[in-house]
């Protein structure tokens, strides 16, 4: 059956101010990208009365979102060109967008031999082979496998004590948590429990994202159906579905609708970020912190730009802000460039390093004990390019908590 020529997206209410190309990060390094204008409501003009009009190089947009959020009428910008190239793009993933997308099985694949894995990803002539064969840019550093993962832990550590709490979270914790950052996972679940909060697994999928950079529709399609079937099920048992991964929360809320047409609608306001569900638990007074007395850092503040188009930078800043003893200072806003996958293929990769040099410049000049920020994915391109530690917020809070205390304060209050 032939698609109709139809837009979800009401483009029209563009009014050609070009404030989103002012703003583009891609658009000010590659002059082969048309623009969020020209490649969003001007070519869904041609493209709804002519497929054929529908021009390949939208593949170098990041889906950053940034015009999005400068447009003052509102326009889903990056939502049409994604979804442009979902329906009409003529390339199909190669090997390399494959090994890319599914974080998920190549995890599964490296965890057993992590060690070996991790050392052989960082040798050079393994960082040839993999720019001459697969295009993945041998300059690009890799985010290390874990041989034990996040579930695994939990399972031991801290399964048995969960239903000691009469109320809970369901925790969707990713790909990153499970296979490279298990500590994010750990430090989630004992700041919950110091809170007076249980935390439930579910039985999740990757959330999609990278499958929807690199063109693995149907997979991503598939996987949000599954995710929001678990998250109605957690809705259901009145749990709120709470992650740590900034891209994901934003992918699970926003782009389930408007790039893979997967209605989310009965949960998409119950799927929050852990700061923004922590900071209002403690405004409200529902939750007490205690922090430990000796607690010192100086920390500078990247703002992802998932978290800049949520708008959910302030909770963040409030949370961290509570802390006796840190100096935050945010960063001035501005893409690293990393954009998931994107800067690990060696045609963005330059693309990639001058977008996120701005940056970089920040962080050194500023000279932190290390850098606070929500995206993984922004933390392998910060450690990498500036040699400074990223620390998602969860993990600092969960660092200067008194968790004994918090919870002894927590029993009180509940």
């Amino acid at each position: 059956m032939q698609e109709k020529n139809i837009s979800f997206n009401n483009f029209e209410q563009c009014i050609k101010c070009t404030v989103c190309t002012a703003y583009c990060p891609v658009v000010a390094v590659n002059p082969v990208y048309p623009g969020p204008k020209q490649g969003g409501p001007d070519g869904e003009r041609f493209r709804l009365k002519n497929k054929w009009f529908f021009d390949e190089n939208l593949k170098y947009c990041m889906n950053c979102k940034r015009c999005e959020v400068v447009c003052p009428s509102g326009v889903k910008i990056a939502d049409l060109i994604h979804s442009a190239r979902r329906k009409y793009s003529r390339e199909t993933p190669e090997l390399r967008d494959y090994l890319l997308a599914r974080t998920d099985l190549m995890g599964r694949l490296a965890r057993p031999v992590a060690p070996v894995v991790n050392a052989l990803m960082s040798t050079k002539p393994v960082k040839a082979s993999m720019d001459l064969m697969l295009d993945i840019d041998r300059r690009r550093s890799f985010p290390k496998y874990q041989s034990s993962g996040f579930k695994k832990w939990f399972r031991k550590n801290a399964l048995s004590k969960q239903s000691e709490y009469s109320e809970k979270v369901a925790y969707f914790h990713g790909c990153s948590t499970e296979f490279q950052h298990p500590e994010v996972g750990r430090a989630f679940v004992e700041v919950m429990n110091a809170a007076g909060f249980g935390v439930e697994l579910m039985d999740e999928r990757c959330c999609g994202v990278p499958m929807i950079a690199n063109g693995l529709w149907v997979r991503a399609k598939n996987n949000a159906r599954h995710n929001v079937r678990i998250f109605e099920d957690a809705v259901g048992k009145s749990l709120p579905v709470v992650g740590t991964s900034s891209t994901c929360v934003f992918t699970m809320r926003d782009e389930y609708p408007d790039i893979l047409e997967v209605d989310n609608s009965s949960v998409r306001d119950s799927i929050t970020l852990v700061e923004k569900f922590m900071f209002e638990l403690v405004d409200s007074g529902r939750v007490k912190l205690v922090f430990k007395d000796n607690y010192r850092a100086r920390i500078a503040y990247h703002v992802p730009c998932h978290v800049e188009k949520l708008g959910w930078s302030i909770f963040t800043k409030a949370l961290i802000g509570m802390i006796p003893g840190v100096t935050m200072t945010t960063l001035d806003s501005g893409c690293c460039g990393m954009a998931g996958t994107y800067g690990f293929k060696k045609e963005n990769y330059k693309y990639s390093q001058e977008i996120g040099k701005p940056l970089f410049e920040g962080i050194k000049a500023l000279a932190p004990d290390f850098v606070c920020c929500e995206c993984e994915t922004c933390k392998w391109q910060i450690e990498m390019s500036t040699g400074y530690s990223v620390l998602n917020p969860i993990v600092i809070l969960w660092e200067a908590l008194d968790l004994e205390a918090t919870a002894k304060a927590n029993q009180k209050l509940f």
